[in-house]
């Protein structure tokens, strides 16, 4: 970076860069050095969620990610790939998760008005969403690897159009988006989630998001992978992520 160029920045709007919109209340905007040249190896995303919406499950293949909670409360969740097993991690304001780099995660707002920043150490975030997998993976791959009925594939994914983003969708019945919402304490948010191992000595003992839902209601009992009723797209996308 030549800081003596007059095309040097060092501001920026993030409202003047969204990325991804939902609805008024479910939104993200977008900073990367594409926006502000004299950002180096940083970035970050301004995450706006209500109750029960979520980033969906995603990766990203050349950064690790920071969450941290500015307002409202939400549930980081990730899949360690060494041990096999899933992570809850609640944060509230002043409170931080990290996901290492490539680990597979997501995460869901647990009260309304929630506010978080997701800090990235790359210059431009690279986004793998589980939507994108799921609709570009042919369904007889997935039947014939996982030993499944092709036509139920086809028909449970069929309505995954595009990237997601922010579930459920716009478009999702209500009835539906509320029969598959994560079943959590309503008097506290974080209660029966992991929490960090220096204040909790139960941390290494995850919770299932979906614990007490059956296969029949829409998810496995293991690894809260969907299974049944994945209702597509929803919201505006806007490629080329981070913006512009």
């Amino acid at each position: 970076m030549d800081f003596t160029s007059p095309n040097v920045q060092y501001f920026f709007d993030l409202r003047n860069n969204q990325y991804f919109k939902k609805d008024d209340r479910n939104y993200i905007n977008a900073l990367s050095i594409k926006q502000l040249n004299t950002l180096g190896n940083v970035s970050l995303l301004d995450i706006f969620l209500s109750k029960s919406n979520v980033v969906e499950p995603h990766i990203h293949q050349n950064a690790s990610e920071l969450v941290y909670c500015i307002s409202g409360a939400a549930v980081v969740s990730l899949i360690n790939p060494f041990t096999k097993k899933l992570v809850n991690i609640p944060i509230t304001p002043q409170q931080v998760a990290n996901v290492p780099q490539g680990w597979w995660h997501y995460e869901i707002a647990t009260v309304d008005n929630t506010h978080i920043l997701a800090i990235f150490d790359a210059p431009i975030p690279e986004f793998i969403g589980g939507s994108d997998l799921l609709r570009l993976t042919p369904a007889e791959i997935f039947a014939h690897t996982y030993c499944l009925n092709e036509e139920q594939v086809k028909a449970t994914l069929a309505p995954i159009k595009d990237t997601v983003v922010i579930g459920p969708p716009a478009d999702c019945p209500k009835t539906v988006a509320a029969q598959h919402m994560p079943q959590m304490n309503a008097a506290h948010p974080n209660a029966n989630m992991v929490h960090p191992a220096s204040v909790y000595p139960n941390a290494n003992m995850p919770f299932h998001p979906y614990q007490g839902q059956t296969p029949s209601q829409g998810y496995m009992n293991r690894g809260g992978y969907p299974r049944q009723n994945i209702i597509g797209n929803g919201g505006q996308y806007i490629p080329g992520w981070p913006g512009n």
